[in-house]
């Protein structure tokens, strides 16, 4: 794993300044700590960072095809490059490493723009070519790993594994988009293709990006898409035993390495399934890596030592206090920008643990959108029922009344929680399932923000993520549809990105077997039925697991990989919340309204609310404007008008 840097002058050939080239790229260190590596040329600098991982001794980048005329910088892994190389010589190409780097190179040589769809794994590179004057960008099917570029005033194209490499840059414009911020507090982190800045962006998912000196920068190309059909005919008994045979292969492509390599193991279906289908490849105990919580309702270390027991692997536990908040301003350096899933905190600390072990680590990911695990999938369905049995112009009059007037109460045994289900039965489908993922919901973002923010808004709301996304579905199955939506969401902005920077500080490699690209496409074609069966989700995924797994692995109800906020914000935080969102950092943004800001605390800490969520994304967006070194391009105007 590694990480990649670059300048390209679009206008002419100037020669960029090497200290600034070498600054981009020793801040991503971490990413790559055995080697850098740079090529500079009038018009042109590339630079990368190495984390060796395969063909140890010859894999260094930049890498040159056979007359030095493309060169590429690459970040990731290609599973099927071993298949690649005979097909490539076999049409001339030369090949004088055994790096599946170089297999890139030679790739574009014959098949140009459409060698990504050649590629099978995770990937982020920028591959020159002099002869054309093209930077050509790409990122790999469900952006396993990051590329951020940026279009300089002065006509320099900017790119990097991460946005603190861009930020090294004295051009790039630091404004901050407000778009980006009702994303973030609505969903917790800032969607592709926006960043938190106005003069930076994100290559999105299964995109290209072919720059050419002289010419515009084009829009990105999407390559690829997991088209929804439910079309496969297979019964129950087929499909766990393909979904085996096919998950064995994914996990065989991602043991390939020339490092110690283990597995996270949490004692959820996922990671297990994932080391049960290892230690099925491996003449050696695999070995795993567990972090237990010292509070019960957040521990789950127990299941996964039966999984390790069962299979012998060697296995690593380290257990982590339920205080353990320091890495709070860690984080905000870690992310560049605005990032809310608390659960970054635990991920930070098993990917330390990993390292100590191993250089890569499989992992469980993934598992949730593509099998139909997140238990709002199943209340999402159940939601879509009752309004499927209403009208609309009947259900938003009605329902939206009783959520209105339905009082809150986080305190009470769900069945009494109606108000959150009677807002969302007055909205249309989608709608209703961004209301129930968002961290501060549509109403508690009108009062969130000040008047003048809201004014800059335009009316612009975070739901158009969706939609836009939910436009080029092509289905009308509901579950389905939402699947679709957080393979292109969540997926992306939420956990690739967490565990992306969570590994890459420890400079550990991880690799996702159910991402797998030709996996995800094939559970696409299978009926929703198989995935969420009245109220069990993954059920096609532990029915084939049941011969591997035991069976209170397979069935408990699911934990996740979270932390005690709440406990946190009421108790040993308590005074560092407050100081926080009420004090000056956030105040002087402009963008808050102190009275809810207010309210926020004092509701959750006299335990009238729980408003942990919302204050945990007020806390790290008070971080990253610190970490920005105090909000140094406020949105423009804003706080003076408060």
């Amino acid at each position: 794993m590694c990480g990649i840097a670059g300048l390209f002058d679009l206008r002419s050939k100037r020669d960029f300044p090497r200290d600034l080239v070498r600054r981009m790229n020793d801040v991503q260190v971490h990413r790559g700590p055995d080697e850098g590596g740079y090529h500079f040329e009038p018009g042109v600098a590339l630079a990368h960072r190495r984390l060796s991982i395969i063909d140890l001794s010859t894999g260094q980048q930049p890498l040159f095809n056979e007359d030095g005329s493309v060169a590429v910088v690459f970040n990731g892994e290609i599973y099927n490059f071993q298949e690649l190389v005979p097909e490539l010589e076999a049409l001339g190409h030369v090949f004088h490493t055994r790096s599946d780097t170089e297999v890139i190179v030679h790739a574009w040589e014959a098949w140009s723009e459409d060698c990504v769809q050649r590629f099978r794994g995770m990937f982020a590179f920028a591959l020159w070519d002099r002869n054309r004057e093209t930077l050509f960008l790409a990122r790999d099917r469900l952006a396993v790993k990051p590329l951020f570029y940026a279009l300089l005033p002065d006509g320099t194209f900017a790119f990097g594994s991460e946005l603190k490499v861009l930020m090294q840059h004295p051009l790039l414009d630091r404004r901050i988009d407000a778009h980006a911020v009702e994303e973030y507090f609505a969903l917790g982190y800032v969607a592709e293709p926006r960043t938190i800045f106005a003069g930076a962006k994100k290559l999105g998912a299964a995109e290209t990006l072919c720059v050419r000196r002289g010419q515009p920068v084009p829009q990105p190309r999407c390559y690829w898409d997991v088209h929804f059909t439910l079309d496969n005919p297979l019964s129950l008994a087929e499909a766990s035993a393909e979904l085996t045979a096919r998950l064995r292969e994914s996990v065989r492509l991602r043991m390939i390495a020339e490092v110690p390599l283990g597995a996270f193991l949490s004692g959820g279906v996922d990671s297990s399934a994932v080391v049960a289908t290892m230690a099925g490849l491996s003449d050696e105990p695999v070995h795993t890596c567990s972090i237990a919580f010292d509070d019960p309702a957040f521990n789950e270390s127990e299941f996964a030592q039966k999984v390790a027991d069962r299979y012998r692997t060697n296995h690593y536990v380290e257990t982590v206090k339920s205080d353990d908040f320091d890495l709070i301003d860690t984080l905000a350096g870690l992310y560049d920008e605005p990032y809310a899933d608390s659960s970054a905190i635990p991920t930070w600390r098993v990917c330390q643990l990993a390292r100590k072990r191993v250089t890569v680590a499989l992992s469980g990911d993934g598992g949730d959108e593509s099998f139909g695990g997140y238990r709002r999938y199943r209340l999402h369905l159940m939601e879509e029922r009752m309004r499927g049995a209403l009208p609309i112009g009947v259900r938003q009059p009605m329902f939206g009344l009783l959520g209105r007037l339905y009082p809150k109460a986080d305190w009470a045994p769900r069945m009494f929680r109606a108000k959150t289900t009677f807002q969302s039965l007055a909205r249309d489908s989608l709608q209703a399932y961004f209301h129930s993922v968002s961290i501060l919901r549509d109403a508690m973002r009108q009062q969130l923000f000040s008047n003048r923010f809201r004014s800059e808004l335009a009316g612009y709301n975070a739901v158009e993520v969706f939609r836009r996304h939910a436009a080029t579905a092509h289905t009308e199955d509901a579950l389905a549809l939402i699947q679709y939506v957080d393979l292109k969401t969540y997926l992306v902005g939420d956990i690739n990105t967490k565990v992306d920077r969570a590994s890459m500080a420890h400079s550990l490699e991880v690799r996702e077997p159910l991402m797998d690209h030709k996996l995800v496409e094939w559970l696409a074609t299978l009926p929703s039925g198989l995935k969420v069966k009245g109220q069990e989700g993954k059920y096609l995924f532990k029915k084939a697991m049941e011969p591997l797994l035991p069976n209170d692995v397979l069935y408990r109800p699911k934990m996740g990989f979270s932390v005690p906020l709440s406990r946190w914000f009421r108790g040993p935080l308590r005074e560092r919340v407050r100081q926080t969102v009420l004090g000056e950092t956030l105040a002087a943004t402009g963008i808050f309204n102190p009275d809810y800001l207010r309210h926020l605390v004092d509701a959750h800490q006299s335990g009238a609310r729980d408003y942990s969520s919302p204050l945990w994304s007020l806390m790290m967006f008070e971080a990253f404007v610190r970490n920005s070194g105090g909000y140094p391009a406020r949105v423009p105007e804003l706080a003076a008008a408060v």
